[in-house]
């Protein structure tokens, strides 16, 4: 299994998961045109790709998903509410291919299998993802406020995980954010999981995992090397080897080979 996350931040985010002879995209918020671009840059095939996999409808997880699946002919696979939310807003009328799945349920997208799981956003059915390839075991958690044992269950059978990691709470407090944006950021049922929420996910959940990469960090209320260095304390104490790395916005992430 090969993991490359393309891009992640509020500018757009995109992660391409490939098993064997196939792939998928799990969001698509980069422009087709970038969506491309990086996908060379790392060495990631686009013709192996067979889905969108989408974990709910803000722009910058969706801005690409009508012309790379058009362009690619592949569906965009979601949650009802968030096909229902992206379609609602979409400016072509051109036909695209939506297969829906359900929260708690495995979906098959080729040799992939594919479990949603709710997540806590304000959007209309966000959900985060654990996709199975063979022995190996992905999850994907961003944009959420919190995690949950629930969530938990989902996340501590991955041997490689992308977790939020979005904002120090105490550069969220002193920053230039209005008030309302920085109450919707931290609030736990419609929010973003912060430094500590992370470390305290990692604890818990996360003491099998191989590796794990930390997702969707602001670039107002976060620094990469205080995120980094609260998510390895929280390793250690539990004795976990994980390798913790960080993602970017403006460029590909290294690509990580699970066997």
């Amino acid at each position: 299994m090969k993991i490359t996350v393309l891009a992640s931040g509020s500018k757009g985010n995109c992660t391409y998961l490939e098993g064997g002879s196939g792939a998928v995209l799990v969001d698509a918020g980069l422009s087709a045109k970038e969506t491309f671009k990086r996908l060379e840059e790392s060495g990631c095939n686009k013709d192996l790709i067979e889905a969108i996999i989408v974990t709910h409808e803000h722009r910058d997880h969706v801005k690409g998903v009508d012309v790379l699946s058009r362009k690619l002919n592949i569906p965009v696979i979601a949650t009802q509410g968030t096909i229902w939310q992206f379609d609602e807003k979409r400016t072509s009328d051109k036909k695209l291919i939506y297969e829906t799945i359900k929260t708690g349920e495995m979906k098959k997208v080729g040799d992939f299998e594919v479990e949603a799981f709710s997540t806590y956003h304000d959007a209309m059915d966000p959900c985060g993802y654990r996709i199975k390839y063979g022995d190996l075991t992905f999850a994907l958690c961003t944009d959420t406020g919190k995690t949950d044992d629930r969530i938990g269950s989902y996340l501590g059978s991955a041997d490689a995980l992308v977790l939020e990691s979005n904002h120090c709470p105490e550069m969220l407090k002193n920053g230039p954010y209005p008030v309302f944006l920085k109450a919707r950021i931290a609030d736990e049922k419609r929010g973003h999981l912060s430094n500590a929420a992370a470390a305290e996910c990692i604890t818990k959940y996360c003491r099998n995992s191989e590796e794990i990469i930390l997702a969707h960090l602001s670039e107002e209320n976060n620094r990469p090397e205080i995120a980094l260095e609260s998510a390895q304390n929280a390793a250690e104490n539990i004795s976990c080897c994980a390798g913790i790395r960080i993602s970017h916005q403006h460029c590909p992430a290294e690509t990580i080979k699970l066997q």
